[in-house]
């Protein structure tokens, strides 16, 4: 087994100055009626997203700077609710620690501190509003000409697209920045008989794979088409299937996110000659699956793999997408689980489906290409590559004329899946 290393490979730096800032605790409790705070003041309603997002698109071009002239409103009822500001005088600077925290949600606490790595959304988003070192100052042009530049498109083209949603997921971000510090921590749970404290149900530890006790092991040969790389997917080249990690909606992610599903999304579409979007080939070819298969809005069974053409990634090699639908929702509706079975079956239906689609192609397809699935979902990292190699040597001892590709971006999760692969 081998292992390559990509360009992507270095890892993000802290963000330094955007840092998680201390509240004030000063403030004044609002008339009586309004819903209550988790330390006892009562605040008004927040606002709503639409309204956040035209007072930030209100505040783009000025900037921090004008926040003092502009008084946004929303965006301070948000604050006070977040505990970030108390009184007229500090508005502005509550406003601004907001933005802040809504860039950590986004997921800035990735970003380096000259916003050049880390989570897209985010670098785009402290771009624009001048939330990184030195930028307070920079003017909208070069702000809105930086963030372009986080998705490799012009000005022009950012302002018209990635823009508005940018804004759009800031202002969901900062709303959830309030939610949290109104709800605060969860209160202690009833006291139980006799004052015993209730019995907690902790999760269930994630299994292990199976481990093969008897019976010949993998053959060497099988275990030497493996090959790990420290890359983002998209970026391979001459793999003939790259898999995607879904839900089970198979509903892909924004191309602004730093996702598997994101990236391939993004670098398989058809673009114009300006670089606008044409054809969102992935999105568009699962939407006309689901509806072939009458699954729209529906949920397909955990572990189903759905393939699509590669877009544009054709021009890469790549002549098949397989989309892995393996996240599914929580109970909460607030994020999604991948149970390692799940898992494990999915790299057996892309094995099953490759197999099926082999001949169709000349020459006949030959290597597959796994992202670490799960590890984002609720399986740790170890578990996830464990189980991702586990299922993929249970394929190659069937079937050992496949080429297999392990992909991380980072580091430190590409040596899980070399370890994992590497294991007896």
């Amino acid at each position: 087994m081998s292992q390559e290393t990509h360009p992507s490979s270095s890892a993000p730096e802290p963000l330094g100055p955007i840092s998680p800032e201390t509240p004030p605790t000063s403030g004044t409790a609002g008339p009586p009626g309004e819903p209550p705070r988790a330390d006892g003041r009562t605040l008004p309603p927040l606002p709503g997203a639409e309204r956040l997002a035209a007072e930030l698109r209100a505040l783009r071009r000025p900037g921090l700077s004008g926040l003092r002239t502009l008084r946004p409103e929303a965006l301070i009822r948000v604050a006070v609710a977040a505990g970030l500001c108390g009184g007229s005088g500090d508005e502005a600077a509550g406003v601004e620690m907001l933005l802040k925290a809504g860039v950590r949600h986004l997921g800035g606490r990735t970003l380096s501190a000259d916003g050049t790595r880390g989570d897209p959304l985010a670098r785009a988003a402290a771009h624009t509003f001048g939330l990184l070192p030195d930028w307070r100052g920079v003017s909208g042009q070069e702000r809105r000409k930086a963030a372009a530049a986080v998705y490799g498109v012009t000005s022009e083209r950012f302002r018209k697209s990635q823009e508005q949603e940018v804004i759009a997921e800031l202002a969901l971000a900062v709303l959830t920045v309030a939610r949290s510090a109104i709800t605060g921590p969860p209160p202690p749970g009833p006291v139980g008989p006799e004052g015993a404290a209730p019995s907690v149900r902790t999760p269930d530890p994630v299994p292990d794979p199976p481990t093969r006790l008897t019976g010949p092991p993998l053959p060497a040969a099988a275990r030497h088409r493996v090959t790990v790389h420290v890359a983002s997917i998209e970026l391979l080249r001459d793999i003939d299937i790259l898999v995607s990690s879904e839900n089970i909606y198979l509903e892909m992610s924004k191309t602004f996110r730093s996702t598997v599903s994101g990236s391939l999304r993004r670098a398989a579409a058809i673009r114009d000659e300006a670089g606008e979007t044409v054809d969102d080939v992935l999105a568009r070819e699962l939407v006309e699956w689901m509806r072939a298969h009458g699954r729209s809005g529906l949920p397909v069974r955990p572990g189903t793999v759905v393939p699509t053409s590669p877009g544009a990634l054709a021009q890469r090699g790549v002549r098949r997408i397989h989309h892995a639908a393996v996240a599914s929702p929580t109970s909460d509706g607030h994020g999604y689980r991948v149970d390692p079975h799940v898992l494990a079956e999915a790299v057996s239906a892309s094995f099953r489906l490759a197999r099926a689609e082999r001949d169709r192609y000349d020459p006949p397809l030959s290597s597959l290409c796994f992202p670490l699935l799960g590890a984002g979902h609720g399986l740790p990292p170890e578990k996830a590559a464990r189980w991702l190699c586990w299922a993929v040597h249970e394929e190659l001892s069937r079937d050992p004329s496949w080429t297999v590709h392990l992909v991380a971006q980072r580091p430190e999760l590409a040596k899980l899946l070399t370890a994992a692969s590497s294991a007896p």
